[in-house]
C-alpha cells in the first residue's frame, strides 16, 4: 500500500461561466508550493487573489522534498511551519564518503537559540496539501481553481488579459498583476516567448522513492564513487512514512527506459539498503537538469517566482526553497502597490533582490554538478585530488561539494536598505534576514522573536528594563510597529513588549540600550541605528518602500 493517497480537489464551475465579471487585483497561475504560499502571503496583507492550476491533484513522488531553516521560517510566518515540522524528518548533519570511508562532515546548525531546525525532509505533495488546506482559511481572499488551464496570456500598461479552458469551457478574466509559478516547462514563459538563459548538464540521474523499515540515521548521506554502485555518486534522504529517497548518478549515455526496469532498480535498491530487503516502490524518475534563469523576473504585470524563473539541479535544496523565498520578498512588495501605498516601479526591486539569489543559487547549484560530474581532466584531477585529501586534510574538507545547501540571500547594497554606519554585528547588517532568538512575552510566556514580527514594517528597539512613561515615546508613523526588547519585563508599559531573558538577541543584534532596527515584512533588516531616531526611521520607511528622494535614487 502506498505511503500517501492522492485525491483530486473538487472541480467548480468558474462563475465567469456564469456571467460574472471576472476581475482580481492578483491572478496567480501554478498551485505548487510558490503559487499557493504567494496566495496565502498575499491573504494575510488582505489581497484578493485567484489560483489558476490546469491540474486536480497535488505533486506525484516526493520531488522537493529538503527544507531549509528560512524556508520554513516563511511557512511558519504563513501559518504551516510547526504542522511540516511536526510531519517532517528533522536534520541537520550531511556527511560525505569516497568509496566506503567516510571524508567529512557538516553541522548546519552548530549553535542553538532557533525555532526551526536546520533542515526537514518532507515530500512535495505533503507541503502542497497543507498549503491548500491552509488556502482554505481565506474563502474570501483566495479563489482556488483546479481543472483551470490558461492559454493566453495578453499584457497591458495597466492589467493583463487571461484566457483559461475548463471542462466546462473557455472563458476569459482581467487581473492587475499576474504570478506565473507554473513551474520549470512554465507555459506562461513559453507565450510571452521567453527564454531561459543557461546552461544545461547532460548527466542523467535516477531518483527512487523507496518504501521499507530501515533504520538510519536523520542525516543527509552521498557517496563520491561508491563501492556498491557503478554511477559516479549516490545521495540517501530518509523521509516521513519509512520512505527513503535515493539519488543515482548514472552518466551521460545511460538509457532512461532501462534505468527504470523493476531489475535494474532492485538490484541498485539491495546495494544500498541490503540484500533480500523488502520494499515497496513509490516512484521513480530519470532526469537530466539546467542551471538556468530569466535575465528579468518583473515583465511588466507578469512576475515570475519559483521554476518559472529560475532553474537549478536538485543537489542543494536550492529549488524549491528558492522559490518560497521569491514568495517572501514578492508578496508584501505587491500587497503594497496594490493598495496603493506604493509606485508599481517598487516591483523592479523583486527583479533585482531575487535576481541575486537566483544568481547564487545557479553560480552554486552549476559548481556542485561540475564537482559531482567533472567534464575535463583538469576539473577531474582537482576534484580526485580534494577526495583523496579530503579525509586526512581539514582544509581539503571544505572543497568537498555534493552540494552547497540553501542559505537565505544577502541584500546588502541595495537601494531599499539604508546604508549603515553602526558598528554592531556583522550578521545583523542591513540586507541580512533576522536571526531567531528565544524570548518571553509580557505575561512570561516563551515564544521566539520571529514570530512576534508580524507581517508589517517594525521598528524594534532595545531598552534597558527600566519602566517609563509611554508618553515619553515619540510617535511612529501607523505603517510602523514599534516592539520593544527588554532584559526584564516593563511592568504595565504600554508597549509592546519581549523579554530577551537569556540575551541571545541582545548577543545576536549588538542590543545595548537605544539600538533601533527597522525590519521589513519578510524579515530582512531594512536599517540600523545606534540610538532611537525616529526621523531616521521614517526616512529608511521611506526608501524601503521605493519612495526615496532624489539624492538617495541618483546614489542608488
Amino acid at each position: 500500500m502506498a505511503s500517501y493517497e492522492y485525491r483530486p480537489f473538487p472541480y467548480r464551475l468558474a462563475p465567469e461561466l456564469d456571467g460574472a465579471a471576472g476581475e482580481y487585483p492578483v491572478a496567480i497561475v501554478g498551485a505548487g508550493p510558490v503559487g499557493l504560499s504567494a496566495a496565502i502571503d498575499l491573504a494575510l496583507r488582505g489581497v484578493q487573489s485567484v489560483v489558476l492550476d490546469d491540474n486536480d491533484v497535488v505533486s506525484v513522488g516526493s520531488r522537493a522534498i529538503c527544507w531549509a531553516k528560512r524556508t520554513l521560517e516563511i511557512f511558519d510566518r504563513l501559518g504551516v511551519g510547526d504542522r511540516m515540522v511536526a510531519k517532517g524528518v528533522t536534520w541537520k548533519l550531511g556527511r560525505f564518503y569516497h568509496g566506503d570511508r567516510e571524508i567529512s562532515s557538516i553541522d548546519l546548525l552548530p549553535e542553538p537559540g532557533h525555532k526551526m531546525p536546520a533542515f526537514i525532509n518532507l515530500q512535495q505533495y505533503y507541503v502542497e496539501q497543507y498549503l491548500v488546506e491552509r488556502a482554505g482559511d481565506f474563502p474570501d481572499l483566495i479563489d482556488l481553481r483546479w481543472k483551470n488551464k490558461v492559454t493566453r496570456v495578453e499584457a497591458s500598461a495597466t492589467g493583463v488579459s487571461l484566457g483559461i479552458e475548463t471542462p466546462d469551457g473557455p472563458y476569459g478574466l482581467q487581473a492587475e498583476w499576474v504570478i506565473a509559478a507554473d513551474g520549470a516547462r512554465s507555459p506562461i514563459r513559453k507565450v510571452l516567448g521567453l527564454e531561459l538563459v543557461g546552461q544545461l548538464f547532460e548527466e542523467r540521474f535516477l531518483i527512487v522513492d523507496v518504501r521499507l523499515p530501515a533504520e538510519r540515521p536523520n542525516e543527509r548521506h552521498f557517496w563520491f564513487k561508491p563501492t556498491f554502485d557503478p554511477g559516479e555518486s549516490v545521495l540517501v534522504h530518509r523521509q516521513p512514512d519509512d520512505v527513503y529517497r535515493v539519488d543515482f548518478q548514472l552518466g551521460p549515455h545511460a538509457d532512461p527506459e532501462a534505468e527504470r526496469a523493476p531489475d535494474r532498480v532492485r538490484a541498485r535498491v539491495e546495494a544500498v539498503f541490503g540484500k533480500g530487503v523488502e520494499y515497496e516502490l513509490e516512484w521513480a524518475s530519470v532526469y537530466m537538469f539546467r542551471c538556468a534563469r530569466l535575465d528579468r523576473l518583473v515583465h511588466g504585470r507578469v512576475i515570475f517566482a519559483g521554476d518559472s524563473a529560475h532553474v537549478v539541479s536538485p543537489f542543494g535544496a536550492r529549488g524549491g526553497n528558492g522559490g518560497i523565498q521569491d514568495v517572501d520578498n514578492l508578496a508584501w512588495k505587491l500587497a503594497l502597490v496594490v493598495e496603493g501605498k506604493a509606485q508599481p516601479e517598487l516591483m523592479a526591486s523583486y527583479d533585482e533582490e531575487r535576481g541575486r539569489g537566483a544568481d547564487e543559487n545557479v553560480l552554486n547549484s552549476a559548481r556542485t554538478t561540475r564537482f559531482m560530474t567533472p567534464k575535463t581532466a583538469v576539473e577531474r584531477a582537482y576534484r580526485d585530488a580534494v577526495l583523496a585529501l579530503a579525509a586526512e586534510h581539514p582544509f581539503a574538507r571544505s572543497l568537498v561539494n555534493g552540494g552547497r545547501l540553501s542559505r537565505p540571500c544577502l541584500l546588502d547594497g541595495f537601494v531599499l536598505q539604508t546604508p549603515d554606519e553602526t558598528r554592531l554585528p556583522e550578521m545583523t547588517r542591513p540586507g541580512a534576514i533576522c536571526p531567531d532568538a528565544p524570548m518571553e512575552d509580557s505575561e512570561g510566556r516563551s515564544c521566539w522573536l520571529l514570530g512576534a514580527l508580524g507581517d508589517g514594517f517594525t521598528a524594534m528597539v532595545f531598552v534597558d528594563g527600566e519602566e517609563r512613561d509611554p508618553q515619553t515615546w515619540p510617535t511612529l508613523p501607523p505603517e510602523m510597529r514599534l516592539l520593544a526588547i527588554a532584559p526584564r519585563a516593563l511592568g504595565r508599559s504600554a508597549l509592546a513588549t519581549l523579554v530577551d531573558a537569556e540575551g541571545i538577541a541582545r548577543e545576536r543584534y549588538g542590543g545595548r540600550p537605544g539600538v533601533t532596527y527597522l525590519i521589513r515584512p519578510d524579515q530582512h533588516i531594512a536599517a540600523r541605528f545606534a540610538g532611537f531616531d525616529p526621523v531616521a526611521l521614517q526616512r529608511a520607511y521611506a526608501r524601503a518602500t521605493g519612495h526615496l528622494d532624489e539624492p538617495a535614487r541618483a546614489a542608488a
